[in-house]
């Protein structure tokens, strides 16, 4: 192994640690949506609020990230973001003794900033650490590692707390965010410590255009509109996937209210689509690009995702909710294919596309509220998985022609 593929490689590992910290704390809300429900006896939408004012900051926070990493660099922008974190779960602390869905929200939107913070800066990283064709391969296995940490949010909670998930009351979250701040922290300092060179793109610096034909001459982001098309999907994608990921506890404590016989605990299903997600990803790692383009990988998940979609919706309780395990699998691989695609040909406006994208990822503010809505108007939880097919057709498109568009 040469030098360059070392360092690499080490730099894939921490990334992959940092990504498993976001599906960490992204997965916090999963548990605590179901567990506010029953505290504060708040409707789905109310406690949907909670999802949302994560992704919100998305919007606010995505171009402020990235001028933080022109100042600053990568690594000291990674530090930051965790700074962030530490101070949204402690914030958790007092919201629990207060019972205050006010100071959840805060908290939830402090987090988000420190989620945006940290995706403008590993998404982009990972595609630009090595070939743009291989991307979706490298955020593939970075995938592996943010999707396992979403279900072991509740299963590190309830393991802590010695209860079931619909058993625990707001007194016994002091505990485990103590831990999950000290554990931040120490994430920061890694961040700062660790061995991460830092990357470019083809043709970003300004003496170096000539390397990107295509973005040479350009004047505005907004002239690539395969990048703004891509902006689009994005929001719609992050939208699904968090759908998929975040609702299966509350799907199933809905089921059994209704009196459906379900074979395993809420906490044990929610790992259902973290195993979609997975099988996705290893075949991104193991099929793309030596089998697989990245286009393709994102046809072929969008139809995946499209019949999951559908199934849940209409199967009886029993069996609809392990089709969410189609629903993420379909979901793997677009996003590694999707931000590749997106980013190419960008040149010296990287980092404002990277941004935009950032800024696309609120998104996951919106759709679980509509979902939430849906349910609220349909009175069925199950049917409010309909607003996910919509979203995927729109995924198929751009999988299919509109990242082409380079006029």
């Amino acid at each position: 192994m040469t030098q360059k593929q070392n360092k690499t490689g080490i730099a894939l590992a921490i990334c992959g640690l940092f990504f498993f910290a976001i599906g960490f704390a992204l997965g916090i809300n999963g548990f605590l949506t179901p567990v506010l429900k029953g505290a504060l006896d708040i409707t789905p939408v109310v406690a949907n609020l909670l999802i949302a004012f994560n992704f919100v900051p998305f919007l606010l926070f995505g171009y402020p990230a990235t001028v933080c990493i022109s100042k600053i660099g990568y690594k000291a922008t990674m530090a930051v973001s965790f700074a962030l974190f530490a101070i949204a779960f402690g914030l958790f602390i007092p919201a629990a003794k207060n019972e205050s869905l006010a100071f959840f929200l805060t908290a939830c939107f402090i987090s988000g900033a420190a989620n945006a913070v940290l995706q403008a800066c590993v998404n982009p990283y990972i595609t630009i650490l090595g070939p743009l064709e291989s991307a979706a391969k490298r955020t593939s296995i970075m995938g592996i590692c943010n999707k396992l940490a979403w279900p072991t949010t509740t299963v590190f909670m309830t393991l802590v707390i010695g209860k079931s998930i619909d058993q625990i009351q707001m007194g016994d979250l002091f505990l485990p965010f103590y831990i999950i701040i000290g554990i931040f922290v120490l994430l920061g300092i890694i961040a700062l410590l660790a061995p991460l060179p830092e990357v470019k793109a083809a043709g970003e610096d300004e003496d170096d255009a000539a390397a990107c034909p295509y973005a040479e001459g350009k004047t505005s982001i907004m002239q690539f509109p395969h990048l703004l098309l891509g902006c689009l999907t994005l929001f719609f994608y992050v939208g699904v996937e968090t759908i998929s990921l975040a609702t299966v506890a509350d799907y199933a404590t809905s089921l059994k209210n209704e009196g459906v016989v379900l074979g395993a605990s809420a906490e044990l299903l929610g790992y259902i689509p973290s195993v979609g997600m997975v099988l996705g990803y290893i075949c991104g790692i193991l099929f793309i690009p030596k089998y697989l383009s990245q286009d393709k990988a994102m046809r072929i998940c969008a139809w995946i995702a499209l019949v999951g979609s559908v199934l849940v919706a209409v199967l009886p309780g029993e069996y609809s909710i392990y089709c969410i395990l189609l629903m993420a699998l379909g979901c793997s691989l677009m996003w590694p294919a999707l931000w590749p695609l997106a980013m190419a040909d960008l040149g010296k406006f990287t980092k404002q596309g990277s941004a935009l994208l950032t800024m696309a990822m609120a998104g996951g503010a919106v759709m679980p509220l509509v979902r939430a809505w849906v349910e609220g108007l349909t009175g069925s939880f199950q049917m409010s998985y309909w607003v996910c097919v919509p979203c995927f057709l729109v995924i198929l498109l751009y999988g299919s022609s509109w990242y082409k568009i380079r006029k």
